[in-house]
């Protein structure tokens, strides 16, 4: 495959979420021509707006284009959109690439690439890291597993997306490696609220106490850029929780398969699905801080309001 092109290479998007209107955006911005797919089109109104095509199936898109990417929920509807009737592969001509970008199974990741082979198409996974911060400016960590030749080829795509571009292997190492990532938050998470939690509870200003432990060996980007979100009681979604319990699933499920011992991810795993209980599965990731304050009769409304 030769290297992409904005001149002549024609991309496909499915998923036009949080973060999958930014990165498709960049690739408009970069001179691609785009034909797009949401289950509601009014979430891909910005991008028709900047002048992407219509398509009303996964299908149809793979019919219009050279490269197709998806980011959406769910391994299901990764399947659905990928493999499914109406789904990319149906409609995908040989020699198209076939980019998957959720955060999905390593396994289903396999079974894209070795279907897509059977039909003469390519096939990428490359989930990402950096949240709708990292998606919005361009500065995603972007892990990817695949044939080289195909990752190298989809270069400028990379770059008009992300920051951080790693080739990890063949199909389904970028997925494994989404897994190492978010084992990693969780128990960060978990650290970062409780530690605010306290700060809050000790009667401390919070952001004067992250000016002192933001810098040093505690800091993290979980730290930097979500503390600052809980001190102002911005629950937004940058990321759902309901999407990091299913994250936390799939790699709970691949550790049990390799024989590995995970508690603390298990913890982590079940303070979420206690805050999904309460009704926060549409929140972002640092709503956990509501339900330890629950937990401890703490009623969370920050000093910075004003």
């Amino acid at each position: 495959m030769n290297q992409v092109s904005p001149g002549s290479t024609r991309i496909g998007w499915i998923g036009t979420g949080v973060m999958g209107s930014s990165m498709c955006g960049h690739l408009i911005d970069a001179g691609f021509q785009a034909t797009v797919y949401s289950r509601t089109k009014d979430k891909a109104r910005s991008l028709l707006d900047k002048g992407a095509g219509w398509a009303d199936t996964p299908r149809e898109v793979a019919e219009q284009s050279d490269v197709v990417f998806s980011i959406v929920g769910f391994p299901a509807d990764v399947r659905e959109v990928m493999l499914g009737e109406d789904g990319a592969l149906a409609g995908a001509a040989s020699g198209t690439v076939l980019v998957d970008m959720t955060t999905s199974e390593p396994s289903l990741a396999i079974e894209i690439a070795d279907a897509a082979m059977d039909s003469g198409v390519h096939s990428v996974d490359a989930p990402v890291s950096g949240g709708d911060i990292g998606a919005k400016n361009g500065t995603l960590s972007i892990m990817i597993g695949g044939e080289e030749a195909i990752v190298e080829a989809l270069s400028p795509c990379w770059e008009a997306m992300g920051e951080t571009i790693v080739h990890q292997g063949a199909a389904g190492a970028g997925q494994h490696t989404k897994m190492v990532n978010q084992t990693l938050i969780a128990s960060n998470m978990v650290g970062v609220c409780e530690a605010l939690l306290y700060g809050y509870k000790a009667g401390l200003d919070l952001p004067t106490v992250l000016k002192s432990v933001g810098s040093g060996a505690a800091g993290s980007w979980s730290l930097s850029n979500l503390g600052p979100r809980i001190m102002e009681n911005n629950f937004d979604p940058g990321f759902f929780v309901e999407h990091f319990i299913k994250d936390m699933g799939i790699a709970l499920e691949e550790s049990k398969r390799m024989g590995l011992v995970m508690p603390g991810l298990a913890l982590a795993n079940q303070l979420y699905l206690a805050l999904q209980a309460q009704g926060h599965g549409r929140d972002g990731t640092q709503a956990l801080e509501l339900s330890l304050a629950k937990m401890s009769g703490v009623d969370w409304i920050s000093r910075q309001d004003p």
